[in-house]
């Protein structure tokens, strides 16, 4: 598509090749109700993906060098070849509900002042553990009206977005969403949520533990020491720092590793050191085994805190790209022009 359009549907992917087709076909008839695109920003996978979104009348664009494979890519790399006044970020594991941008096109023509605006996520994986931990921390910014961020999804305003420089930080491995909304924020942008369902998402089915050692290995947990240092000397510094809970948790986890390693140092008895060692360790899983009422939450909490603590660490070291710099990119498909 040539020209300005009302809605570009980004759909960020990598080995969506079960979902794929459901994401595209939910969204090409969500921007049939409103005019615009679909484009598919395809991160270097390896399955069908790609060939399966290339059937459809959409643009798939994907990264030309996998290196740079990160979740703030994806939005970045759509946005670049987006046409659309206002620009939605749709999961590969995403299928899009009808009337949300209807509603959501017009709830922000009659607001200007509001930049982003999202809908109710429909969960549709709500046993595993990864999920009962995220929603116990999505607390009110999932709820209908004004939020301070846009998890799992939104449709923004282009105008604000270039104001900005970028869509998504091309550095990111997470966060890249919440690191949007604190840079709108902060240029006076608000943003909010309608009481109308959105997308349903159907979320990661592998194993708690199995998916932590996934995100280790992909960086994903990087992304909040990156989203810190990325923040740094900014005008939006304030508002991460607000707005980022879980800072203060792995930052006592740090602390926590910090007095079991002083323990260790320090001259005493053996007795004493392992007394003390064990008091020390045991606490945050006694703690937690009595807030939850399970041991089995309490184990994994614990050990999900420290996954991310060390990823904190991990991300605050990583290298920074100018996240302004246009990632390199290869057009895989186009749609046929009427």
């Amino acid at each position: 598509m040539s020209g300005r359009c009302t809605v570009s549907v980004v759909i960020k992917a990598l080995n969506e090749e079960r979902r794929i087709e459901a994401a595209v076909q939910s969204a090409l008839a969500a921007v049939a109700e409103v005019g615009g695109e679909v484009i598919l920003a395809d991160s270097c996978s390896t399955d069908r993906t790609v060939e399966i979104a290339s059937r459809y009348p959409i643009t798939v664009v994907q990264l030309a060098n996998p290196a740079e494979r990160c979740c703030g890519a994806g939005p970045q790399m759509g946005y670049q070849h987006a046409q659309g006044e206002f620009v939605y970020i749709l999961d590969g594991d995403m299928k899009m509900l009808p009337g949300f941008l209807p509603a959501a096109v017009e709830h922000m023509r009659q607001n200007p002042d509001i930049v982003g605006v999202g809908g109710i996520v429909v969960e549709m994986n709500t046993e595993s553990l990864e999920y009962i931990a995220r929603m116990e921390r999505a607390s009110g910014h999932m709820q209908p009206g004004e939020v301070d961020r846009l998890d799992m999804g939104g449709l923004y305003r282009r105008a604000a977005i270039e104001v900005t420089g970028y869509f998504s930080d091309r550095n990111l491995h997470s966060y890249e969403e919440f690191d949007l909304a604190v840079r709108l924020r902060a240029r006076g942008g608000r943003l909010w949520r309608l009481n109308v369902e959105s997308v349903q998402h159907h979320g990661h089915d592998a194993p708690p533990y199995q998916l932590l050692k996934r995100r280790w290995q992909s960086k994903y947990i990087n992304g909040l020491g990156e989203l810190v240092k990325a923040s740094w000397g900014q005008s939006h510094f304030g508002l991460m720092r607000a707005g980022v809970r879980e800072l203060k948790l792995y930052s006592g986890v740090l602390i926590w590793w910090a007095f079991l390693l002083l323990i260790l140092i320090t001259p005493a008895s053996m007795a004493t050191k392992s007394l003390a060692l064990a008091a020390v360790f045991a606490a945050p899983f006694v703690g937690m085994a009595w807030r939850k009422r399970s041991i089995e939450k309490a184990i994994f909490s614990v050990i999900s805190w420290s996954y991310n603590a060390a990823g904190l660490v991990r991300g605050l070291m990583q290298t920074r790209v100018d996240p302004r710099k246009p990632l390199s990119t290869v057009v895989r498909h186009r749609p046929e022009q009427p």
